[in-house]
């Protein structure tokens, strides 16, 4: 296996996802490229679990592409909603990508349920490499926090505005990127990552 100088695929459409992967990639010799920059299509995310979304979009950039790719399938877990949004988190925010949506209803659906106060959430993230040769390796990453509104803080994307990580005192919108992408769950997977990367290559 060999990926470093070579090209990975990003099996991304979200620019922010795909910057913050590109950051982390930064100290090592890899070319990484995204799905959208290649023209490659976003597959229907029909796993339940985030490492099967996350296993179906690199495959799906893999054979595109005939590159290795890594995909990232992460979302919000919020226990006291059953797990909600987890795997669904993207399309909690609709089809114009709006999470100002996505805060509401996660208000709402706590407000149903007389939860108020602090509220125990926790971001996952798993990361999936596939090869050309139809290997797939998978690393999974977890930060805990709590649901904090009103939503606050103008960096990050997604959810960050509303989740304040365990041991701080701001949202991770409202914090340094540097900060953030040492302590994130897609930090604790891409480690995973780079270890194994390290080892094969």
């Amino acid at each position: 296996m060999k990926i470093a100088g070579g090209k990975l695929v990003i099996a991304s459409h979200n620019a922010g996802k795909v910057r913050e992967i590109g950051a982390l990639l930064s100290p090592f010799a890899i070319q990484a490229v995204s799905a959208g920059e290649l023209g490659i299509s976003e597959p229907e995310e029909t796993g339940t679990t985030f490492v099967e979304n996350a296993e179906l979009k690199a495959r799906h950039s893999m054979e595109a592409s005939n590159l290795p790719a890594l995909a990232d399938d992460s979302g919000l877990v919020i226990p006291a909603l059953g797990g909600d949004p987890g795997v669904y988190s993207a399309r909690w925010a609709g089809a114009g990508k709006d999470f100002s949506v996505a805060f509401s209803r996660i208000e709402r659906e706590l407000a149903a349920k007389n939860i108020s106060g602090k509220v125990a959430a926790y971001f996952a993230c798993v990361l999936s490499l596939c090869l050309p040769d139809g290997k797939i390796h998978s690393f999974e990453g977890r930060v805990d926090g709590t649901i904090t509104f009103p939503p606050s803080g103008g960096a990050g994307f997604g959810y960050d505005p509303i989740f304040t990580p365990d041991g701080y005192d701001v949202t991770f919108a409202g914090m340094d990127a540097n900060i953030k992408n040492s302590i994130s769950h897609r930090a604790h997977a891409f480690e995973q990552f780079v270890s194994f990367l390290e080892k094969n290559t």
